[in-house]
């Protein structure tokens, strides 16, 4: 398993000092959110792509993939009813599947819950109806890049829209490309799921659908910095054999986000020495 840093949370530095404090704290990688490499990121052209590429592996580091995705440029939506809104936010997720691909990433995390909200005057079922429609027109990019593009469940407090993993899996099978996958945020798993995280992984990891997870505490700060147990879902992902990456994620940086990235490597990186 590789250890990565979701970029975001150390947005302050440049993408170098992120790569090297990174690296000196243990991380393996970096999952970048596009909307810290510039206001059109979908829009870097190959010197600017190989230059972020080259920081990242300079420092001893990979990029894991890309999240956050439609943060930038602004007005993005998969659910609104303006099919000319819908149709740039498609080209934006192909033009992104392509970066991620350039960067040495194999995997995209469609979270952006502000972009995938029901309109004023719309039903739960045409906003999804949307949602899987821009995510099946992408799905035919992700494969000639080689990537596996995920829908992230999120909780109900962020989006009306795939609050549970058998809500993406029924969505990723409905499209039916290998490269639409679902994915693992274990913060939005503890508040939308009844299920335990290690048993979300048990009935999960073994169908193939899941292609990333993600680690937070459901208080939306680091691992370790909350009441959620980490040790079982590492043991879990170790007994499913998963060999992908894990991000590290908080949103709430306490005391700051420096300080959680480091708490949060020293406290993954300790479950896993213990495991070994």
């Amino acid at each position: 398993m590789r250890i990565a840093l979701c970029n975001e949370v150390i947005a302050g530095k440049s993408l170098a000092e992120q790569c090297a404090f990174a690296a000196a704290l243990g991380y393996d990688g970096l999952e970048l959110a596009p909307f810290t490499l510039g206001e059109q990121p979908h829009l870097l052209g190959t010197t600017e792509r190989t230059r972020i590429r080259g920081t990242v592996e300079a420092a001893g580091l990979t990029v894991v993939g890309l999240h956050w995705l439609l943060v930038t440029p602004k007005g993005l939506s998969i659910t609104s009813p303006d099919k000319n809104v819908r149709a740039n936010t498609i080209d934006v997720m192909r033009r992104l599947i392509d970066l991620c691909a350039a960067l040495g990433g194999t995997v995209l995390v469609h979270g952006s819950p502000a972009q995938r909200g029901i309109a004023t005057g719309d039903t739960h079922q045409t906003a999804r109806a949307r949602a899987v429609e821009c995510w099946a027109a992408v799905a035919e990019t992700a494969e000639r890049a080689g990537v596996s593009y995920c829908i992230e469940p999120l909780s109900k407090d962020q989006t009306p829209i795939v609050n549970t993993l058998k809500e993406a899996a029924e969505i990723v099978a409905q499209i039916g490309s290998p490269a639409i996958r679902t994915m693992l945020d274990t913060s939005s798993a503890g508040l939308s799921e009844t299920q335990s995280l290690p048993e979300l992984i048990d009935q999960w990891l073994p169908t193939g659908l899941v292609a990333h997870v993600q680690v937070n505490d459901r208080n939306r700060r680091g691992p370790g910095q909350g009441t959620e147990k980490f040790a079982p879902v590492f043991a879990a992902l170790k007994r499913n054999r998963y060999t992908g990456a894990v991000s590290v994620e908080p949103f709430d940086y306490i005391p700051d986000g420096p300080a959680a990235a480091a708490r949060a490597i020293g406290y993954v990186r300790g479950i896993l020495e213990a495991q070994a």
